[in-house]
């Protein structure tokens, strides 16, 4: 009897250790590109988001270690509940690993409850909601490329420092546009500013006319513009047609990306002030990238600052996946490898990951070029300043992030 027992336990310990090994060995993986494919934010993100994640995989060489990665795209169509319905379907049919990019912070916030549910792994680089490592922070996790604390902090900040000190506020109707107000108004207020006013716009809306009106006759020094993409540009094209700007009052551009820039023009966006963690000429490194990632582009764009993070951020994930020697499909434990292993790459430089999951990286104050100081098409940006991670995010003390409690 004894000795049955012995076999018995003996087994059950064989068959354990065999499933672990065969979890450490398993060595195949599927990436999930989750974006906006045609709406206001497909330029930023969208297919060059794909290609990223592409330039990521041949990079990062696991193939050659004998990996298999595929990567599948979807369109969440600015829409929650498809982007749900999308992170849903692949975790249970598709077998997804990681889900990455994911522009739209409404529909982000949303996923990321999946991705918890399902225990993936989530690499935001798209949204800019700053609740991703704090209200709603989660163990599967990384919010990589900027968020609304760093873009109000060092933005906002420099502006009301500069002597705007009355705000009107031009915000998008959801999730990230609530978030960057609210951030912008804590920074405003806290050194010493105020805001008169503000109107809430429609995602996507074509006429601002109205909603510009309102910020004029407020008569704020700063007109801070809380929305992202089509609805960026759409707004400073139409400000500049109103001549707001001659009027003595100044636009800013809490969230402005280099296709941004591009479509209204240097005629119109010269001067404009805003925060990036990404510039394609920021250094050799960055350069180097940029160049291969244009050749690939149809339209021969460089990366906005969200398609490189999705860069860095598969490649930071695949650094754990080795570390790990294999992948357990385990999104929690894959994160936590993630946060152990310093960030260290060539377009965002060094940072880590923190407990809550943010990205600490440095920041970038730019100035957007007269035309005559551009020498080339995407030659769009001067920098003014530099803002070091520790002081770009929010400090791990001010987070409200429930992973941080003892």
């Amino acid at each position: 009897m004894k000795n049955m027992i012995s076999a018995l336990l003996l087994g059950t310990a064989l068959t354990l250790a065999s499933a672990g090994l065969a979890s450490a060995q398993d060595k195949t993986v599927k990436i999930g590109a989750l974006s906006d494919q045609s709406g206001l934010y497909a330029d930023l993100a969208g297919p060059g988001s794909t290609l990223a994640a592409q330039m990521a995989v041949e990079d990062s060489k696991l193939k050659d270690k004998g990996w298999k990665i595929d990567i599948i795209s979807g369109d969440h169509q600015n829409k929650p509940d498809i982007g749900t319905t999308i992170a849903r379907q692949w975790f249970d049919v598709d077998k997804v690993d990681v889900i990455v990019d994911v522009p739209n912070s409404g529909v982000a916030l949303a996923v990321n409850n999946v991705v918890k549910e399902k225990n993936g792994v989530y690499i935001n680089s798209g949204a800019a909601t700053s609740d991703l490592t704090n209200a709603q922070c989660s163990p599967n996790t990384v919010h990589w490329t900027y968020d609304t604390y760093m873009l109000a902090h060092a933005t906002g900040q420099a502006l009301v420092k500069a002597g705007g000190d009355t705000w009107f506020f031009l915000t998008a109707d959801y999730a990230f546009g609530a978030a960057l107000e609210r951030d912008t108004t804590a920074v405003v207020t806290a050194n010493g500013g105020k805001v008169v006013g503000g109107v809430k716009h429609p995602l996507n809306t074509a006429d601002f006319s109205s909603f510009l009106l309102q910020a004029q006759a407020s008569k704020a020094k700063i007109i801070g513009l809380a929305n992202a993409g089509g609805d960026t540009t759409n707004s400073i094209k139409q400000a500049a047609e109103f001549g707001i700007g001659k009027g003595g009052q100044k636009l800013a551009g809490l969230l402005l990306f280099l296709t941004d820039v591009k479509a209204i023009g240097l005629d119109t966006a010269q001067g404009l002030n805003f925060t990036e963690t990404f510039y394609w000429d920021l250094n050799d490194q960055t350069r180097a990238f940029s160049k291969r990632f244009s050749e690939r582009m149809k339209n021969s764009a460089p990366p906005t600052m969200v398609q490189a993070g999705v860069y860095a951020g598969l490649m930071h994930y695949f650094k754990a996946l080795d570390a790990l020697g294999g992948n357990p499909h385990d999104g929690a434990k894959i994160v936590a490898k993630m946060k152990e292993i310093p960030a260290d790459d060539p377009l965002f430089g060094k940072g880590e990951v923190q407990a809550n999951g943010r990205v600490i990286h440095n920041a970038y104050l730019f100035e957007v070029k007269k035309p005559s100081e551009s020498k080339s098409p995407w030659d769009l940006y001067k920098l003014v300043g530099t803002v070091p991670g520790d002081q770009a995010f929010t400090p791990l003390d001010k987070s409200s992030c429930a992973l941080l409690k003892k």
